[in-house]
């Protein structure tokens, strides 16, 4: 009889099972860093590479082939204005939900003044880095954001994924530009990508064999850089954050597992299991990576496949999800600024919290779905409210994990509003809900 073969999300949740065991073990046993750091890592740092390696040419090609078949302009500018308007929408509930969280709770009066001391002095370097980004930021014209969607070469934007938004502009374009010649002329170029496309989607299926080997060399390595060769230390280090993490955590969950489906069952009919089950791989991946332009392949795979969402959803919405649509990034800005207002004892009005509202909102459009993106985007909102920067040094210790988490809700919130466009223009193609993943 033919052994079953493990699904891929229980292969994913073995490796980060070996990896978290692995550096408790190797901390515990104080095994030196460079072991994990040069024989270990390096496997996930290849994974990551992978995935980074077919987002762009993947979201070239599906969106060229998505937009060419609508074969209608009026319809791409209908679900383009939908998708926006809904990924924003998202957004300010995700910074609302954080802010309450944070002043319900206030876990800055918790942090005990020795360890805000430790973490201010032992981060001072890390938050120095990020002064000089936010500063470079500055220094752009008002209108900068509006200009860096228009890419000068396209080869450039492609071979860099933090312009992502560059890619889909000009794949928007071609794809528009082919709606207007000639149908026998169109339809070589579209057979072209639509194939380009479909090797790219076989490429994935060979990057996920090295996911969970992937999985547990990303997971091993961050436990294993976070405590060091003293675990004790850390712990003690980690527990005085802890207020501030719960927080995140729990407005994460939140918006994760109660606001997005009160969405998708309302206006897709979807069923909570069924959702959950279709996308668990694509939430492993993103938990893992951090980055939710390396989850994209995953991501757009598991919606057309666990979904059912057609490729001119999938190809449009999710890569523009995956450079604005940034729910959980916005909502761990508005608890991390009220976090290290309350610790440096500053008090917010609530003019000072609608100002987070609203610069989180307008930092998270843009912004790139790589790690470590959403602690510079915190330091312009921090000056927003006249909140000193240094401040970030009091969360840097613990970011690295919620950056894994956040951007799980990052794209569970790319594939919901996939899912509402789909409801919304009577799209849904049927689909096998224990489809083989």
């Amino acid at each position: 009889m033919k052994r079953k073969k493990l699904p891929l999300y229980a292969q994913i949740l073995i490796g980060l099972f070996l990896g978290l065991l692995w550096g408790l073990i190797s901390a515990w046993l104080q095994l030196p860093k460079s072991f994990t750091g040069e024989f270990i890592k390096p496997l996930g740092v290849i994974f990551v590479t992978l995935l980074k390696m077919v987002a762009a040419p993947l979201v070239l090609a599906s969106l060229i082939v998505g937009v060419a078949s609508l074969h209608d302009i009026r319809k791409l500018s209908r679900i383009g204005g939908k998708t926006i308007a809904i990924y924003i929408s998202t957004t300010v509930v995700a910074i609302a939900l954080g802010l309450t969280i944070a002043n319900l709770v206030k876990p800055g009066e918790r942090l005990p003044a020795s360890t805000r001391q430790q973490l201010m002095t032992m981060y001072a370097d890390k938050t120095s880095g990020n002064n000089k980004a936010v500063e470079q930021l500055k220094e752009r014209p008002i209108l900068q954001p509006l200009i860096d969607v228009f890419p000068d070469n396209v080869t450039a934007a492609a071979a860099d994924n933090t312009r992502m938004l560059q890619v889909v502009f000009f794949a928007v374009i071609m794809g528009v530009s082919l709606i207007k010649i000639a149908p026998e002329k169109r339809s070589t170029l579209v057979h072209f990508f639509d194939a380009l496309n479909d090797a790219i989607i076989q490429i994935v299926d060979f990057i996920m064999i090295l996911a969970p080997a992937g999985v547990f060399a990303l997971i091993g390595s961050l436990i294993v850089e976070i405590a060091g060769e003293d675990i004790s230390q850390a712990v003690h280090l980690l527990s005085g954050l802890g207020w501030y993490a719960g927080c995140v955590l729990v407005g994460l969950f939140i918006h994760t597992y109660a606001f997005y489906p009160l969405l998708f069952r309302w206006v897709a009919k979807i069923k909570y299991l069924q959702f959950f089950r279709a996308i668990r791989a694509a939430q492993l991946v993103g938990f893992s990576t951090s980055s939710s332009n390396a989850t994209l392949p995953v991501t757009m795979k598991r919606c057309r496949e666990g979904l059912g969402i057609p490729e001119e959803i999938t190809s449009f919405v999710l890569p523009l999800g995956a450079t604005i649509n940034m729910d959980g990034t916005s909502l761990y800005q508005a608890v991390a600024a009220v976090f290290i207002a309350q610790a440096l004892g500053i008090e917010l009005s609530i003019s000072d919290q609608l100002m987070i509202l609203l610069t989180a909102t307008l930092a998270s459009i843009g912004s790139a779905g790589v790690p470590g993106s959403g602690m510079v985007m915190l330091i312009i909102v921090l000056e927003a409210i006249q909140v000193p920067s240094e401040g970030i040094a009091l969360i840097v210790a613990v970011d690295r994990i919620l950056d894994m988490a956040r951007t799980v809700v990052n794209v569970t919130g790319d594939i919901t509003v996939a899912t509402l466009i789909t409801a919304t223009e009577a799209q849904f193609e049927p689909v096998n809900p224990v489809e083989k993943e």
